[in-house]
């Protein structure tokens, strides 16, 4: 039971005994007998709802202070339970027919097709759930080589797994600065906008108010793709070192998260999203880097009703902020005082933001915005597909491995952002 329908049943008895009231059909404007017993039934079954309505709002008032529980995962305790023993390297090797004969893959397949059933798509290789995982072509290889070529790295000599130097890769970004991620999306998805408000005026009295209305426009997410081509050997499949599971899951994880980055700050919109400086409209300030341009940049959202997040740009360009003098040229105080903050914003580098803009194509890109406006929509699983039989990989006893992500990123106001492009660190 909720209070709702408890408070809409009072307010009908409160309205039958006003009606009744309000229409005495008795002698000298009293209620007539039967007026006066419906009268009573009601005042009766309002004071047994008064105390069933209190007692509610005793229980509603409980559970809304009750400590909540978290939530993570799938939300399904028993699937959530299945994923922990889930491995991405016995899902590649299902789908190899020799190895799939060696190893024990049968709770990765019986996963895939529950969560391939759950998502409504129909994928080429297996399904491999985002849940269990927390893509950029890389070629390792068990044997041959040189010492630095792939996995020859990975094949047990006398290798320490806790000693395992991960690959320097490109720090991702807009989820750190507030980007919104929606899952499990079907089909487009429109999302709305207000483009413009009513207007709202004083008025003298007996003074009409001018009729407008608000204006509402949307912007959609639209499924693409994203996916990268990998080569593992047989040797690394089955005996690498350090965990080769935890190898793949980091290295698919980071490479997606990059080319979302790559996506969300420059993309085109052809294939890819559209990025923050490509988009219609986008506000500019121009160069070059002083206070009073980092504070243009800051007042331009403001007078959009925007709230800055924080600030995205280039080691380079966070160099010359570092270096550049606040006031003058003999200023002790630069423009960027600390090492993560400008203005009393957040910034952060990444070497996804171009450095090659404007003419000559020279210029490093310098993002502020309200990140929270920046949303990335995921339609799908991660489709792993093996191919065993590519000519060049077969050669060598090793594996193809194609995996493909659906997503999309889309900013819904432009307004949101503002950049500065013509600035060459030197």
């Amino acid at each position: 039971m909720t209070i709702a329908p408890l408070l809409e049943r009072r307010a009908q008895i409160v309205a039958d005994m006003r009606s009744i009231t309000n229409s005495p059909a008795g002698n000298g404007g009293d209620l007539s007998a039967e007026q006066s017993a419906k009268f009573d039934t009601l005042k009766t079954e309002l004071e047994a709802l008064e105390k069933r309505i209190a007692r509610q709002q005793v229980v509603d008032e409980a559970e809304r202070r009750m400590q909540g529980a978290p939530i993570s995962g799938t939300g399904d305790n028993r699937l959530d339970k299945a994923l922990e023993g889930y491995s991405l390297r016995r899902a590649i090797c299902s789908q190899v027919p020799d190895l799939a004969q060696q190893i024990d893959c049968g709770r990765e397949i019986e996963l895939s097709k529950e969560f391939a059933r759950r998502s409504g798509y129909g994928f080429q290789g297996i399904c491999v759930p985002t849940a269990a995982l927390t893509i950029e072509r890389r070629t390792l290889v068990g044997g041959g080589g040189s010492p630095d070529s792939g996995g020859i790295n990975l094949i047990p000599t006398d290798h320490r797994a806790d000693l395992f130097i991960d690959a320097l890769r490109a720090k991702t970004v807009v989820r750190r600065l507030g980007a919104r991620v929606l899952s499990g999306l079907m089909g487009s998805v429109d999302i709305p906008r207000q483009a413009s408000v009513g207007s709202t005026a004083w008025v003298a009295e007996d003074s009409a108010l001018s009729d407008s209305e608000p204006t509402f426009q949307k912007v959609q997410l639209d499924p693409k793709h994203c996916g990268t081509v990998s080569e593992y050997s047989r040797n690394m499949l089955l005996q690498s070192s350090p965990d080769i599971e935890q190898l793949l899951r980091a290295d698919k994880a980071k490479g997606l998260a990059n080319a979302l980055d790559v996506a969300a700050i420059n993309g085109t919109g052809s294939n890819d999203p559209l990025g923050v400086l490509n988009l219609t409209g986008l506000a500019t300030v121009n160069g070059p880097v002083t206070w009073a341009a980092i504070l243009q940049m800051i007042e331009t959202l403001e007078e959009a009703n925007a709230e800055g997040t924080g600030f995205v740009t280039t080691p380079g360009m966070k160099r010359l902020l570092r270096s550049t003098a606040k006031v003058s040229s003999t200023d002790s105080v630069m423009v960027m005082q600390t090492n993560n903050e400008l203005a009393g914003f957040p910034i952060v580098t990444t070497t996804n933001v171009p450095s090659d803009l404007g003419s000559p194509a020279e210029g490093d890109a310098l993002i502020f915005g309200d990140w929270t406006d920046l949303i990335i929509g995921f339609w799908s699983e991660l489709d792993v597909l093996v191919n065993p039989y590519e000519s060049s990989a077969y050669a060598r006893g090793n594996v193809k491995v194609r995996a493909m992500m659906t997503c999309d990123i889309v900013a819904r106001h432009t307004e949101s952002f503002v950049a500065m492009t013509t600035v060459s660190p030197g």
